[in-house]
């Protein structure tokens, strides 16, 4: 410290002139070895004089510069900004006073060294400036100034010293020596004092800034400077959220800068930049090349044959292509770092500085060490070094957090703007592009990837500071330890590749697992599908044991997982230990002189652990970079796809013709065979044109060529007009059903009121628990197929436009219904006359009623003309007409027969199909439609039928209805998302604590305290062993020295793994014993259960919350014990070191306490909010994929681009909170650590005289390390309350009410019964759900074994609830039913259902093999599967499969047709052959055929049971022995057939209209 001893150093000599003789510049006697410290006045009046002008001045241009560019409006002059402005003049005169006064001595004949001129000279024109800053700001609408304060804080810094100097001269004398100077300085010093206090206030917002307008606008834009430092002004959020739970409504708007309209926009320019340099570069190279080129890829066969014989023609093209597209791809990366490169500096700037910043501590500590070592110093020295950690400490928090808030809001920006552009582009890609990205891929680039990029960002800074970072760390250890830091650094290096060959399994094991939770999911969705069937076979356990199989595996995979994951953590946490261990035992045996004190010691392993981060961000960093670049190159392609020519289509023709084609040839994608080939087609104004044809002859693909959504590739086609367009497949929002009408046009009410009217959709309207304003789920799935389609045909209609392209609309809608909106709407007579429309059609009934038929063949016109002419030619509309002509007769008269029967479809709620819409509706499945297209009967007959019916209900239905629907609709938005407010219960975390085990709960913490008390040890070990360099006996105990740390590392090293260990397994068993539970209680729950709740919801308990409990809490419960330790034991260390430090513990501690209680209130909610927003974002994307061509036909292309933006944004608007809440966190928690260093350091310093140097450094170098671990501490808190909501969710489900036991010991009937298939109602009633009607009102009869029994009514007179009567599906409200004596009320379950068979309406299958699907127990031989399907008539279809018995059904049976589904469900009953029969009949005649072979089947094969079927169609029954007539739950009519003809009742009329009795 005497370096700068003596008078005469260089430095001073320089100085020597300005300072003159009298003034020394440095005085070290005078400044350092004293009590009473003091610089010399020379050293004030230039370096302390100087140092904030330099400042100022260095700063300014850049400054200035910046407020030219960013200007926000003025703002008037106020008084704040007045009183700021005075005080800078009148700073200015007083230095200037001070000047003037030194010329005045100079007169006077005294000569004043030179400083005296400079410095008030220099100080004056500064002040000058700074008035001039303050300004120019108010001029450019800065509110607080960051410059400004920096400047006055350093001004009042600096004056601190003369200020305390100036008064100690005046007391050693009795008077003043200089009044003047002194005078003028203590205006001087009060003037930038009260600077610097204004500078801290806050201007008003500028005038005309949009501040104003925002009704919630974030408090950042008008913070002040330290407000935005500290993030103080995110508090008022943290308060209202502490409070009570935050919502939607209270979170402040989107800054513009990061809005969707700002970011998104420039993004695209960027990038339509880049591709139009490739493109220009592409045609200066390729002028000459491409006519070379087109002649091999327009005949890629003969090129094949060419290219050496051998290469497909497919090879050739890829190659051909490969070489196109290889080298011009337009970069997207260039394009992101243009965009959002300028910003991310900034961030990158910071941490630059906060990396130099970190070093300074460990010299600081280095220096505390030997401050302490030393006897005779003075303690100010002690104090000054204390105050700096602590400084340098608070500096780096608040650059650090400064630099993330810069690198998270990039990370935001940028996924705003990918969605942005993907989206924009997903609107407008060509269908080859689709065909190559699907749904689902595309949504995928949207969340996954857009994530990637967000989630990089964040880290991307860590790429070059972790390299500086190590190699200033390894110069200072270098400085300390010499060469012996190399085997240190060997040790860190070695555990590199160790960790990431864990890295790699884990990543392997994660995808292993991945793919068994897949298949867990995929079999519980069909379990939950299908749980009635399940139910009424009695086949829970076989699927029980199938998933719990599924879930051992992937319990397996965890536990290996786990495994892993100890050694990890045992890595992670010994690393630091293993390397000091290494170097220090290294560096005492290389050489006897090196002698290892305190000071080397702590200072290195300060500087190992600052070593820890950057070597394990790097690999984090680098696997992140290889995921986002394979991110990159899919956006990159994706954004480079083909877009749709907006001009192929021509609007703007005034030919007379609405609609022309002339020599169309048109195509899906440019390298497919034309699919439309040689159209002429003119369609004149206001005329009503049908296109026939058979299925794929290119109806559709015309009305594509004519949206413009094909690819042209020769001809002309012009559309006059406004188009609207109805699409095959109905495309419904996922918005009120008003809003799918209106699609964006305003109300009106009485147009509104003509549309419903004519398009059939007032009655549903009554059915619909909300009328207009019921919201509709995603894709429709509420309304039936019929109800979607005409939704359609309203939204056209109220469109208003000019020509209508109607593609199919009829088919999904039954034949009266189609009639009415062919009259009213789309025929001669219709709302449209006078507009133009093209129908597509498959019925023939209205084809004479419209002005010209387009007949298409093979996507050729084959013939255009009216109905006359076309049937005078004879040709092939002729023939059309006459394969069609047949089944239309038939199919109209069996739709107007059932209609009058009204037996359409039975009503009951139970029956899981019926009402329960919310659920179930979309069952008709694409091999049934695709089955009815080829018949052309007017398909998905069945859905319509059953929306038809609910309309007819009785008033009680409806009630019971719409009280089901309601709660549903209601509480599937509102239950999933305020279920969970509020702080987690502790009972959830003794649940948690017992399903891991209490006795194991207790190790796992003793397990924790032995691993931190090793630690501690080995540290205290370590200042011991330092501490024998004072007392010289180093040589002798050097190895007893090492070999007690490296026993006592290595203890915790095994610790750390055992405790990460048993807490794998405990967490494991919990999950298992959690995940049993909930599969048990689901299997045992009743029917109505299921009824009620959505599926969506069961299934994510299954995967959502399993998932939740197997991964994240148990690496949640890891982090959080460990932080808590290390927290924990840094506090004894310090405490035992200097135990006066325990009286700080308290108040750091409560406030610790209340910023962490702020924070998870406020964080929790704040996740949540950003998880509800984002899923709209994504059910919008994927709907909007779907409806893209119905959306570019409305022309709605730019409302969608905007409803997606808004959507982002206000995902964002919660997401952004919830980056700061981390940064305000980051910085009070920080605040503290630092608190702790800074008192640490105090009390060494105060109790220097007994401390030996090795416990201050432990006790410091401790305090050091404390911020991060209190850090991380309250996060882990914030997930642990997180994700032990899962385990509450999860238990929830896990106690639901159960259905009666499945087997009951004592009452088991005897193994052979029912013997004769008797059955006896007695007095019998029942209801559906506690609180509802009776279904069924005291029904008495008896069957004799054997009979078969035929049930008919109308709907809802409780057919079905006969059936599941029997099954006790439904309990008994009053009476019994008696089955062969036993009263099946009595017996389990599973005893009475296996004892039944049932062939359901609905043919339900199962994935997995078709025997496993006929026998799931394995309880017949192969012999009597293949009779069975031999009398079900499925022999031929099976024994031609390859695979046989093991054939696979797909998920719900998807590859065999309805037909065969309904075979399949036959085999089952005749492989079971019970003595009681239940059929219930399926409602659509899905088709004749198959319903006469099982009728068939059953009367041979089930000759000698008892059968129950409930009729549809009453031929089948004609036969039966009696017939069971209910009306409104009761019997009206019981005898046989032809008694109840005669009788002339309720029987006769059904068979009359049916058409079976005259």
């Amino acid at each position: 410290m005497n370096s700068s001893g003596g008078t005469n150093s260089p430095a001073t000599k320089k100085m020597g002139w300005l300072c003159g003789e009298k003034l020394h510049f440095w005085e070290p006697n005078q400044t350092f070895h004293t009590d009473r410290p003091d610089l010399s006045e020379c050293f004030q009046l230039s370096v302390l004089a100087w140092l904030p002008c330099v400042f100022l001045w260095a700063a300014s241009p850049a400054y200035i510069y910046y407020l030219k560019k960013s200007s926000r409006g003025y703002i008037m002059m106020s008084l704040l900004n007045r009183f700021k402005t005075v005080f800078g003049l009148l700073l200015w005169i007083v230095c200037w006073a001070d000047l003037f006064s030194s010329f005045h001595e100079l007169q006077k004949g005294q000569s004043p060294p030179p400083i005296y001129f400079i410095t008030p000279l220099v100080l004056g024109i500064t002040m000058l400036l700074a008035t001039f800053l303050i300004q120019y700001e108010r001029l450019h609408g800065i509110q607080s100034s960051g410059v400004l304060f920096i400047f006055w804080f350093l001004s009042v810094l600096c004056a601190i010293v003369p200020f305390r100097s100036k008064i100690l001269k005046a007391f050693s004398s009795d008077e003043v020596p200089d009044k003047l100077r002194f005078t003028s300085f203590y205006l001087y010093f009060g003037l930038i004092l009260l600077e610097l206090v204004l500078c801290c206030l806050n201007e008003k917002p500028p005038l005309f800034s949009n501040v104003v307008t925002d009704p919630n606008p974030c408090p950042e834009t008008t913070a002040g400077f330290l407000s935005t430092v500290t993030f103080w002004w995110f508090t008022s959020l943290a308060i209202k959220g502490y409070k009570m739970p935050l919502e939607a409504k209270d979170l402040w708007s989107l800054n513009e800068r990061d809005s969707s309209k700002k970011i998104v926009p420039k993004l695209l320019k960027e990038w339509e930049k880049e591709q139009s340099k490739i493109k220009s570069s592409e045609q200066n190279l390729t002028t000459k090349a491409t006519y070379a080129k087109q002649q091999p890829s327009a005949t890629n066969h003969v090129s094949g044959g060419a290219a050496g014989g051998e290469t497909s023609p497919e090879e050739v093209e890829v190659l051909l292509s490969n070489q196109k597209a290889a080298p011009h791809q337009p970069s997207f990366l260039r394009t992101l770092i243009k965009a959002f490169g300028p910003y991310f500096l900034i961030g990158s700037g910071f941490k630059l500085l906060q990396d130099s910043i970190t070093f300074v501590n460990p010299q600081l500590l280095r220096m505390l060490i030997s401050f302490t070592s030393q006897k005779d110093v003075p303690v100010w020295w002690g104090y000054t070094l204390a105050f700096l950690m602590f400084f340098t400490a608070i500096l780096q928090t608040l650059i650090l957090h400064r630099h993330f808030q810069y690198c998270f809001v990039t990370g935001m920006n940028v996924r705003t703007a990918l969605i942005g552009a993907i989206y924009r582009k997903s609107l407008v890609i060509t269908n080859a592009a689709k065909r190559s990205s699907t749904v689902g891929e595309i949504v995928n680039l949207m969340s996954v990837d857009a994530q990637r990029f967000m989630d990089l960002t964040t880290f991307l800074n860590m790429l070059w500071s972790a390299p500086l970072q190590i190699m200033l760390a390894l110069y200072f250890l270098w400085q300390n330890l010499g060469p012996s830091v190399l085997a240190g650094v060997a040790v860190m290096v070695m555990l590199i590749p160790f960790n990431a060959v864990i890295a790699m399994k884990t990543r392997a094991y994660q995808v292993e697992q991945m793919q068994h939770k897949d298949a867990r999911i995929k079999l519980m969705n069909e379990i939950l599908n299908g749980i009635k069937v399940l139910k009424l076979y009695a086949w829970e356990n076989s699927f029980k044991e199938k998933i719990l199989a599924i879930r051992q595996k992937e319990l397996i995979v965890l536990r290996k997982t786990a495994y892993l994951g100890a050694l990890s953590t045992m890595a992670w946490t010994s690393a630091p230990f293993l390397v000091a261990l290494t170097t220090f035992a290294v560096f005492v045996t290389v050489d006897e002189k090196n002698v290892l004190d305190a000071e080397k010691a702590f200072v290195s392993l300060s500087l190992f652990n600052i070593l820890r981060f950057p070597l394990n961000m790097l690999p984090q960093v680098i696997s992140g970079l290889v995921q986002a670049s394979v991110s990159l190159k899919r956006i990159q392609n994706f954004l480079s796809h083909d877009e749709l020519d907006p001009n192929s289509v021509d609007r703007k023709t005034s030919s007379e013709f609405a609609v022309s084609v002339v020599n169309g040839k048109f195509t899906w994608a440019k390298e497919d065979e034309p699919v439309l080939d040689n159209i002429n087609v003119m369609v004149p104004q206001g005329s009503l044109v049908a296109v026939v044809g058979h299925v794929g002859c290119g109806k559709s693909s015309l009305i594509s060529a004519l949206l413009g959504d094909m690819e042209k590739v020769e001809g002309e086609v012009s559309v006059r007009g406004s188009v609207a367009y109805v699409p095959q497949q109905a495309w419904i929002q996922n918005a009120t059903l008003r809003d799918n009408i209106l699609f964006g046009k305003s109300f009106h009410e009485s147009k509104y009121r003509r549309v419903l009217d004519a398009c059939a959709l007032t009655p549903d309207l009554e059915v619909l628990p909300g009328g207009d304003m019921t919201e509709i789920g995603e894709k429709g799935i509420n309304l039936s197929g019929g109800q979607r389609q005409r939704v359609s045909l309203a939204r056209a209609l109220y469109s208003d436009a000019e020509v209508y392209l109607l593609d199919d609309p009829l088919s999904a809608v039954d034949s009266h219904v189609s009639k009415h909106i062919f009259d009213n709407l789309i025929g001669p007579e219709g709302l449209l006359k006078g507009k133009t429309r093209i129908l597509v059609t498959h019925g023939i009934t209205f084809l004479s009623q419209v002005d010209n038929i387009v007949v298409m063949v093979e996507g050729r016109v084959s013939e255009m003309g009216s109905y006359q002419e076309l049937l005078n030619q004879n040709g092939a509309f002729a023939e059309f007409l006459r394969n069609y002509a047949l089944e239309d007769i038939v199919e109209e008269d069996e739709a107007t027969e059932e209609l009058i029967e009204d037996e359409l479809f039975p009503d009951d709620v139970l029956s899981n199909h019926h009402t329960d819409m919310v659920d179930n509706e979309p069952t008709v499945n694409e091999a049934k439609k695709s089955f009815m297209r080829q018949i052309s009967i007017l398909s998905g007959d069945s859905e319509n039928l059953r929306c038809r019916s609910v309309r007819r209900q009785s008033q009680k239905k409806h009630q019971e209805a719409q009280e089901k629907k309601k709660p549903q609709e209601g509480q599937n938005l509102i239950q999933a998302e305020t279920a969970e407010t509020g702080r987690v219960k502790t009972k959830v975390f003794l649940e948690y604590a017992k399903a891991v085990g209490l006795v194991l709960s207790v190790i796992i913490c003793l397990l924790y305290g032995c691993q931190s008390a090793a630690a501690i040890g080995a540290n205290i070990w370590l200042s011991q062993w330092t501490s024998d360099s004072l007392t010289n006996q180093t040589k002798e105990n050097v190895h007893m020295r090492v070999g007690v740390y490296a026993a006592l590392g290595i203890a915790q090293g095994i610790l750390v793994m055992a405790s990460s260990f048993t807490l794998a397994m405990g967490n494991i068993g919990a999950a298992k014993k959690l995940h049993a539970n909930l599969l048990n209680n689901k299997l045992h729950t009743p029917q109505s259960f299921f009824d009620t709740t959505p599926i969506g919801r069961i299934i994510n308990r299954f995967s959502k919350d399993i998932y939740v409990i197997d991964e994240a809490l148990p690496s949640t419960v890891l982090m959080f014990l460990g932080t808590f330790f290390v927290s924990l034991s840094t506090m004894i260390v310090i405490i035992s070191s200097t135990p006066i430090f325990a009286v700080v513990i308290a108040p750091l501690a409560f406030i610790y306490v209340f910023v962490q209680r702020f924070y998870v209130a406020t964080s929790r909610q704040l996740k949540r909010l950003e998880s509800v927003s984002r899923s709209p974002i994504y059910s919008h994307f994927s709907e909007t994929i779907t409806g893209s061509s119905v959306i570019r036909a409305y022309d709605r292309h730019a409302a969608f681009v905007q409803m997606c933006d808004m959507k982002v944004d206000e995902n964002q608007k919660s997401y952004y909170p919830g980056i700061v809440s981390n940064r305000w966190l980051g910085v009070r928690i920080e605040f503290i650590g630092n608190c702790i260093v800074l008192f640490a350091a105090l009390f060494a310093v105060m109790g220097k005289d007994t401390l030996s140097p090795g416990l201050v450094g432990l006790s410091v170098s401790y305090a050091l390390q404390v911020t991060m671990s209190l850090n991380w501490m309250v996060r882990m808190t914030s997930d642990l309350e997180n994700n032990i909501v899962a385990v509450e969710r999860v238990k929830e489900y896990s106690e639901t009410k159960t259905e009666a036991p499945w087997e009951v010991e004592d009452k088991k009937p005897p193994a052979e019964w029912p013997t004769q298939g008797n059955v006896e109602f007695n007095e019998y009633s029942v209801r559906y759900r506690e609180g509802l009607d009776l279904v069924l009102r005291n029904i008495t009869l008896s069957v004799k074994g054997g009979e078969k029994i035929g049930i008919v009514g109308r709907t809802g007179a409780g057919k079905s609830s006969m059936t599941l009567c029997l099954f006790r599906l439904l309990e008994a409200a009053g009476g019994e039913i008696t089955i062969d004596g036993v009263k099946i009320s009595e017996i389990g379950l599973h005893d009475l259902r296996s004892k039944l068979t049932i062939i359901p309406q609905e043919p339900v299958l199962f994935s997995g093999t078709l025997r496993m699907n006929l026998d799931p127990f394995d309880k017949y031989s192969d012999d009597d599967v293949w009779k069975a399907l031999e009398h079900s008539h499925l022999h031929k279809f099976v024994s031609n499969q390859p695979a046989k018995l093991e054939l696979e059904c797909s998920e719900g049976g998807e590859n065999l047709s309805v037909g065969q589904r309904q075979l399949v469900c036959l085999a089952r009953a005749l492989l079971r052959k019970t003595r009681i029969l239940v059929l219930d009949e399926a409602t659509a005649a899905i088709d004749l055929e198959t319903d006469d072979l099982i009728q068939s089947t059953i009367r041979t094969q089930f000759d000698d049971c008892t059968v129950f079927t409930i009729a549809h169609r009453l031929n089948t029954i004609m036969d039966y022995t009696r017939v069971l007539v209910l009306d409104k739950g009761q019997i009206a009519e019981f005898d046989t057939p032809t008694n109840l003809i005669s009788k002339r009742g309720i029987f006769y009329g059904m068979a009359k209209d049916a058409g079976l009795v005259q």
